[in-house]
């Protein structure tokens, strides 16, 4: 029931601000854990259109494209992370997706 009160509060301070990022990603990050991949889609989808440089939604909507099969919707939105990564000199974030991008292109030279 815990996680009922967090998403509770969470849409209530969505209420307040309708356009704060963080609570978008708040958002989807909680529906995601429980299991709300469409809700959670639909939030992380809205960031990516209305917050672009939120750059911690490229790397969750990407693994959610994952998750539900949408392998070219994920390099896209990797990619596009990345790219947005490398504007805002966030070179952890920029890391995070290169690994991811390269994983999924079949880049990952880890394994030579």
């Amino acid at each position: 029931m815990q996680n009922d009160s967090r998403l509770e509060q969470l849409l209530k301070f969505l209420e307040q601000e309708p356009n704060d990022p963080f609570l978008q990603y708040a958002l989807a990050t909680e529906y995601l854990r429980n299991n709300k991949l469409e809700t959670a889609l639909f939030y992380y989808e809205g960031l990516v259109n209305n917050h672009q440089n939120y750059v911690g939604t490229y790397y969750h909507l990407g693994k959610l494209y994952e998750l539900l099969g949408r392998k070219e919707d994920a390099i896209k939105i990797y990619y596009a992370g990345i790219q947005i990564s490398k504007n805002k000199k966030d070179m952890h974030a920029l890391s995070e997706l290169q690994g991811v991008y390269n994983a999924i292109v079949g880049l990952d030279y880890e394994d030579d």
